[in-house]
Order: C-alpha cells, then sequence, then structure tokens
C-alpha cells in the first residue's frame, strides 16, 4: 500500500512539462552585424530581446550574442570553436548578409554554411538556420543561386529555417538606422516577435530530447 503512496507522490511532484525546468536551454547568436546590434544599445540587440521575450513566456535561456559587425560565413566558421564553446545546446546561425552584399560566389556562402552545419551537429549541438535574401544589384542569377542555399541546407540536413531574418523590417525606413540596413530597437522588435514561434519551438525541441 504505501509503495502506491510513494508512487503517486513521485508522479505529484515531478515537473509536467519541460518549460517548468529550471536549467536552462544554453543558445547562442552566431551572427553578423544584424544580429549583433550594430549602432544600438547592447540591451537592444536582437539575442538580448530574444532571451527577455523568451522569458516572459516562461522559458529559461541563456543566450550568448557571438555576433561580429562585418563578419561573412566564412569568418562565422573560422570561429565557430570558440564563439560556441562546450555545453551549448543550440545555435541560431544568423550569417549571409555580408556574403550578400559584397557579391560573394553562392558556391563559398554554401560550403561555410554546410561546414557549420555539420560541425555543431558533430558536437551535438541543435541548429536554426535564418535565411537570407540577396540584394537586386547582382542579378537574377545571382539571386536564385545565393537564395536557395538557406532551403537547401535546411532541408538536406533537418534543420528548422526562419526563411528571411529581416522580414517585415527590410527596406521599411522607418525600421532602420540611417544606412538603410541595420533596424532600429523597433525593427529588432519586430524580428523579435516575427521569429518567436519558430525559436519557441527549437527551445522546445531541445528541452524534450535532454529530459
Amino acid at each position: 500500500m504505501h509503495i502506491a503512496v510513494l508512487m503517486l507522490a513521485l508522479m505529484t511532484i515531478a515537473p509536467p512539462a519541460w518549460a517548468g525546468a529550471t536549467k536552462p536551454v544554453k543558445l547562442v547568436v552566431l551572427g553578423d552585424s544584424l544580429s549583433a546590434g550594430l549602432g544600438l544599445p547592447a540591451q537592444e540587440a536582437f539575442p538580448q530581446r530574444l532571451q527577455k521575450s523568451l522569458q516572459a513566456k516562461g522559458l529559461v535561456v541563456d543566450m550568448t550574442n557571438a555576433g561580429v559587425s562585418g563578419d561573412t560565413t566564412s569568418g562565422g566558421r573560422d570561429r565557430l570553436d570558440w564563439s560556441v564553446p562546450d555545453g551549448t545546446d543550440g545555435v541560431i546561425v544568423e550569417l549571409g548578409a555580408n556574403d550578400a552584399l559584397r557579391g560573394i560566389d553562392p558556391d563559398l556562402t554554401r560550403a561555410a554554411l554546410t561546414d557549420i552545419i555539420q560541425r555543431l551537429k558533430a558536437r551535438k549541438i541543435a541548429v536554426m538556420l535564418c535565411g537570407m535574401l540577396a540584394p537586386p544589384n547582382y542579378g537574377a542569377d545571382y539571386a536564385a543561386r545565393f537564395n536557395s542555399i538557406y532551403p537547401d541546407l535546411a532541408k538536406q540536413f533537418d534543420v528548422p529555417l526562419y526563411p528571411f531574418f529581416l522580414e517585415g523590417v527590410a527596406a521599411d525606413a522607418k525600421l532602420n538606422q540611417a544606412d538603410g540596413i541595420h533596424p532600429t530597437a523597433a525593427g529588432v522588435d519586430i524580428i523579435v516577435g516575427n521569429i518567436m514561434p519558430m525559436v519557441e519551438a527549437f527551445v522546445g525541441t531541445i528541452a524534450e530530447q535532454r529530459r
């Protein structure tokens, strides 16, 4: 009889869902100036605003801003090991805007992102990919080659893809700084609001897998 009571007690005190866990999910945003927060106070940068939104929903996360202004996908690959420390649970990859702005060969961009994803997966770190779109000035052929990289890799490696990081913000003067490229604080909040459902699912998957 007392065994049944004990089992009932254990079931009662067990957390009903991963959201109640106290151990934070450790995330790194590996990116360029768009996520680093160029021109903004540190607390207004994308990783910090995203963490605040996740915490407001009761999700315990430890977010690291590993954004480096001017970085290309090759630059992110070169610094991957020290930008993503051991113990990291998941990485949000936001790279490629500088590749497109500089007209870098899409084959090089694809190779660098492929290497980043493969190396993170080899370390048992979950990956979420943020897509980027090429500006129109390099022509339709370049855009087609560049824009296909992200959906192709997401499918190849079975990782979640947020199709366009600047969705709802790009080309809107009110939501970008004077350079027309980098989001204002209001622009960052729109990005965070748009991407939140996917990040919530990403965090939930990580938390479930480590239970």
